[in-house]
């Protein structure tokens, strides 16, 4: 909650419940030591903007309070209006993952939200795409050279011929050879590589390029259904196939196979299309103090506003959703989602205890700068994302979605991994919320960036699509925000409006989870 109707210049924090005994600094530069606020609090030394100060004295072992849930203890006394740094909070033990709330079962309907819809591309299985992309899969590494080399003369020669495919796309990867693909970890790459092929956005026209001698054959990337007994290869080009003498007849091979399916992508159109075909990734990326506070409730009020609409929204980042577990699984739709929240977040246990590491890895320089003191804090701005919904579905690694509604995806914290995954998940446009600011893109869906703070957006202004900072001014409402985001949402999707990284072109590698074993 804001102080009352803040002047210009006037001293503000940011307190989120009437619990919590520490609020952060919402000036623009932070504050000087001697700056008091209207209710009378005094600061005793200067604090950077988004950094906590105590509204309360706070005894040493002392619980500390925000979002009203114990985001550390005190390592030392803690004086009232003094900085209460990093080194002052000492980390609580995550919540035990075998005496979490039951599942409150299935919630009272929530009111439709009917009439929205945007413009789609159909596909036969019934998905709809917000793009109209060929991707080429790769099965081993060892070919992306030359399938970038193919795209260069693809999108010379070809796309010019057919107006109605957006782009040509390579799903390259450092997978394929040198791996045990037969071990437990190695499932998570390749269905994720299999279920990359079928995303949306792509419009069923699958072909892969492989050299032949790799581990992964390029057939196991084919999606479930495809693979046959008398199948003719009409979906794959090997490298090292004896048919084919020097480089410049197997990349003549990889275009025709391409000219192919572009003149088939370049027959389709958008149509009016549901807002509940609509499948949405949301994620966050050098997140700070101010991400809990405006940018991820904006998107959790947008996501809900989704899933009335009868959308399928994904919110992923396990070591994100790790400490708030207890706040989430009374959400689930009944206890077997519940215990399938709690499967994911036990495996991923396990994964760092193997890499003898633990979430606190997680929370990164610049989140500690930006006034993140761990990864609990971290954590309970993050999961609002998630909104209010009940939660309907969880998804493993790299699985294809099912379910209508709120999704739990779950995956890397990684901004690379995690959106590779919900792409594989059947992601269609990515919502990315940064405080630190990133210029993080995807070449296979939108991606729609968010602001925590409005000074990053008028530094960012060619980069940042919307500015949620102006819910910690009282400029605008969360509501007003969410609602605008939602129409976004719908524009982008539709392709009547471009993203700021869309515009520049600006597109990260796709970039896969490989638990299993190198060899």
């Amino acid at each position: 909650m804001l102080q009352e109707k803040p002047q210009a210049g006037e001293p503000l924090y940011i307190q989120l419940r009437e619990e919590d005994n520490v609020a952060i600094i919402a000036n623009q530069g932070g504050l000087h030591r001697g700056t008091e606020f209207a209710c009378g609090l005094r600061l005793i030394e200067q604090i950077p903007q988004g950094h906590k100060v105590a509204l309360a004295d706070i005894a040493a072992g002392a619980a500390i309070k925000r979002y009203g849930e114990v985001i550390g203890h005190a390592a030392a006394p803690i004086a009232k209006g003094s900085w209460v740094k990093e080194a002052l909070v000492v980390m609580p033990e995550p919540p035990s993952l075998t005496d979490l709330p039951k599942s409150r079962g299935l919630p009272p309907a929530q009111e439709p939200l009917e009439g929205f819809t945007f413009e789609g591309y159909r596909n036969a299985d019934g998905s709809v795409g917000t793009r109209n992309i060929l991707a080429i899969s790769t099965s081993v590494q060892c070919v992306a050279g030359t399938v970038d080399f193919a795209i260069r003369r693809i999108r010379e020669e070809l796309l010019p011929k057919n107006p109605n495919v957006d782009d040509v796309m390579a799903v390259t990867h450092a997978y394929g050879c040198g791996v045990a693909i037969n071990a437990p970890g190695a499932a998570v790459p390749i269905r994720t590589l299999q279920n990359l092929a079928r995303n949306p956005n792509f419009g069923g026209e699958v072909m892969i390029v492989g050299l032949g001698c790799e581990k992964l054959q390029p057939e196991l990337l084919l999606p479930e259904g495809m693979v046959s007994a008398d199948m003719d290869d009409g979906d794959i080009v090997r490298m090292q196939d004896e048919s084919l003498t020097g480089f410049g007849e197997i990349v003549d091979s990889i275009v025709a196979m391409a000219d192919k399916r572009l003149q088939v992508l370049n027959l389709r159109r958008r149509e009016t299309c549901p807002a509940a075909d609509l499948v949405i990734g949301t994620q966050c990326g050098g997140s700070d103090a101010f991400s809990g506070v405006t940018a991820n409730p904006a998107v959790g009020f947008a996501a809900d506003l989704l899933v009335r609409a009868g959308a399928t929204v994904m919110f992923s980042e396990v070591t994100e959703v790790r400490d708030a577990i207890h706040l989430l699984t009374p959400r689930a739709v009944n206890q077997d989602v519940a215990d399938a929240l709690i499967r994911e977040m036990d495996w991923y246990d396990r994964y760092l205890q193997t890499g003898e590491a633990d979430r606190s890895a997680n929370t990164t320089p610049g989140n500690k700068k930006g006034g993140l003191s761990n990864i609990v804090e971290k954590a309970m701005g993050s999961v609002i994302k998630s909104g209010t919904s009940a939660i309907s579905g969880v998804l493993s690694p790299g699985e294809r979605v099912r379910d209508k509604g709120l999704i739990f995806a779950a995956t890397p914290a990684s901004d690379f991994i995690c959106g590779t995954l919900q792409l594989a998940s059947g992601m269609t446009l990515h919502v990315f919320t940064t405080g630190r600011g990133t210029p993080y893109g995807l070449a296979a869906a939108p991606v729609i960036k968010v602001s925590t703070r409005s000074d990053l957006t008028a530094r960012w202004h060619d980069l940042i699509d919307l500015d949620a900072g102006t819910i910690a001014t009282g400029k605008a409402t969360l509501e007003d925000v969410g609602w605008e985001l939602f129409h976004l949402i719908l524009d982008v999707a539709s392709g009547r409006k471009q993203t700021w990284s869309d515009k520049w072109g600006i597109h990260n590698s796709l970039a896969l989870f490989n638990p299993g074993p190198v060899t």
